[in-house]
């Protein structure tokens, strides 16, 4: 197969955000080529104001891609979408799609078409956010007709007076792996509720293996970059019975052997 025959995805992250790019490239494999555009740096502004800012220059950051032909584009940041209800996250995604001639999504709306295909109707959210952003997200799924069952907060670590520190970029996995096995010592997670990892800038695809392997109930284990790139290849025809099939990530094949649209 001729290398540039593949499909193109874009991906949009934040300027900071180490993890997308890496995962996206992990998940999808050889089965089509990811190009990144990020977004401008935002110095001086507290947290909320920066993630606005994304929402308002996204149009101008997906026109970083020039005139290259792109077959899809992920906006790789959820934190910025979760201020936006669902029905405004969609239209934007919308808004974009029509702009730049090819299917735009959020890993927000990534993840609510994932649940959809897979029958998923409640969730227990991993959160490596600040309260007030978990908080923020946990309303945002649950205004889009999701059952929050519960959340478990992952810090990055505690300052040097015990207080939780929070920085997505910094979670290891074996904090995400000591948080949720936490929580399930002190909460039964009900089988129907996924667990979903949220932000697309903590490192999941360690946890999130080792917790498929574990796993005896079938429960689906969903991340914003694992739903953002099964949504690529959804949109983009790469089934999981396609001949390049055999060089995605198995937590794809996961979620595609759960769904209706396996092949």
């Amino acid at each position: 197969m001729d290398l540039f025959s593949l499909p193109r995805l874009g991906v949009v992250v934040p300027p900071e955000n180490p993890t997308a790019e890496p995962e996206f490239n992990r998940l999808i494999g050889a089965a089509m080529h990811v190009y990144a555009s990020r977004f401008p740096i935002t110095p001086g502004v507290e947290l909320r104001e920066m993630l606005e800012t994304y929402n308002r220059v996204l149009p101008d950051t997906l026109e970083g891609f020039g005139a290259m032909r792109l077959d899809a584009a992920v906006v790789a940041c959820s934190a910025s979408h979760y201020l936006l209800d669902p029905e405004g996250d969609l239209a934007l995604c919308e808004e974009m799609s029509n702009r730049v001639g090819f299917p735009v999504t959020s890993s927000t709306q990534a993840i609510l078409a994932a649940c959809e295909e897979l029958g998923v109707s409640r969730l227990t959210l991993v959160s490596p956010y600040q309260p007030w952003l978990t908080d923020t997200s946990r309303a945002f799924w649950e205004r889009a007709g999701l059952t929050v069952d519960g959340v478990v907060l992952v810090p990055a670590g505690q300052t040097p007076d015990g207080v939780d520190h929070f920085d997505p970029y910094q979670v290891t996995p074996g904090r995400i792996r000591e948080r949720i096995r936490a929580h399930q010592r002190e909460n039964r997670l009900p089988d129907d509720s996924a667990l979903l990892f949220t932000g697309t800038g903590m490192g999941t695809l360690a946890a999130l293996g080792e917790l498929a392997r574990e796993d005896t109930s079938g429960r689906p284990l969903l991340s914003s970059n694992l739903a953002s790139a099964w949504w690529a290849r959804r949109v983009t025809g790469q089934r999981a019975g396609s001949g390049l099939s055999g060089d995605v990530h198995p937590l794809l094949r996961r979620l595609d052997v759960r769904g209706r649209w396996a092949a």
